[in-house]
């Protein structure tokens, strides 16, 4: 064997290692622990309202009058819950977030449950003209709210519904439907045939298939639907506005009502204005394990 045979040969290096662009080099260095904190600073400014509102709802109105919320860091003392007791004891608050609370859990349980129903049977029931029912519901998603404002009024007006919080719930819970069935019969269409039919093989009905099969694998899809669906009624003012009197109106309604009303009340409005928004995320963060499988599901193979 010559010296030249025993020689290891190196081989060279590939074009891509050996030319890497100043871009690739600069993503390389920012993917580190830059990306990290400048998301961190991002988070602490998207927090920084949320905060300021749950001081404000902690000072007096005295206080608030006299300087910002941020001199809480230097005077403690100006903490105080008088505000939330004097919110518990306005029965126009009180009365509006139980109305809110019989609003949005029954809109949005019948929202999961007819799309839930509804999406199954588009995805894996045959029926007649089962495209075409699903192209016009499809269809319905790109209805603007406002369109439907006045003819469902005078609908409820001559049903009886008109103010009453049963009319509200019946609304959202038709407008919601056709966004909950595209999306869960889109999710349930991924599910595997081979599943299913295993499933019918040893003697499942539809509605037992339903349950005890595409239900739990459905359950990201589901929890997602409904935080969408509960923020959505949650924060809804425009459907209030219209649809509810004085004895059915939800929070948001109110406490712009509060507003319109008494402009000085702010010990009654900061406190308000926080417990309904921290009520909408702490839902959300109940369930966003589920939530965030729900949003990339299908997103990889």
């Amino acid at each position: 064997m010559t010296t030249t045979e025993a020689v290891t040969k190196v081989p060279p290096p590939r074009p891509a290692e050996a030319r890497r662009s100043p871009a690739a080099r600069l993503a390389e260095i920012v993917s580190g622990g830059m990306v990290r904190v400048f998301l961190i600073v991002v988070g602490l400014f998207w927090l920084v309202p949320t905060i300021g509102l749950l001081l404000s709802s902690l000072r007096s109105p005295q206080d608030m009058a006299a300087n910002g919320w941020w001199t809480v860091f230097t005077k403690p003392s100006q903490l105080t819950f008088d505000s939330y007791q004097k919110l518990l004891e306005n029965s126009d608050i009180t009365n509006s977030l139980l109305n809110t609370a019989l609003i949005t859990v029954p809109a949005t349980i019948l929202v999961v449950v007819v799309g839930s129903l509804a999406g199954y049977a588009f995805a894996w029931m045959e029926f007649p003209g089962r495209d075409w029912w699903f192209l016009a519901v499809v269809g319905l998603l790109v209805v603007p709210v406002q369109v439907a404002l006045i003819p469902i009024a005078e609908l409820f007006g001559k049903i009886g519904l008109f103010g009453s919080i049963l009319g509200v719930v019946l609304f959202h819970t038709g407008y919601g439907l056709p966004f909950a069935v595209f999306l869960l019969r889109n999710f349930f269409a991924e599910i595997p045939r081979e599943l299913l039919e295993a499933a019918r093989l040893d003697g499942a009905g539809e509605l037992r298939l339903f349950a005890r099969v595409v239900m739990p694998l459905g359950g990201p899809a589901i929890a997602s639907l409904g935080i969408f669906q509960f923020l959505w009624v949650w924060n809804d003012m425009l459907v209030a506005l219209v649809f509810t009197k004085s004895g059915t109106q939800p929070i948001t309604v109110a406490l712009q009502t509060q507003v319109r009303q008494f402009g000085n009340n702010v010990d009654v409005l900061a406190p308000g204005a926080f417990i309904s928004m921290v009520i909408p995320l702490a839902v959300f963060f109940a369930f966003q394990r589920q939530f965030v499988s729900g949003v990339m599901a299908g997103a990889v193979k």
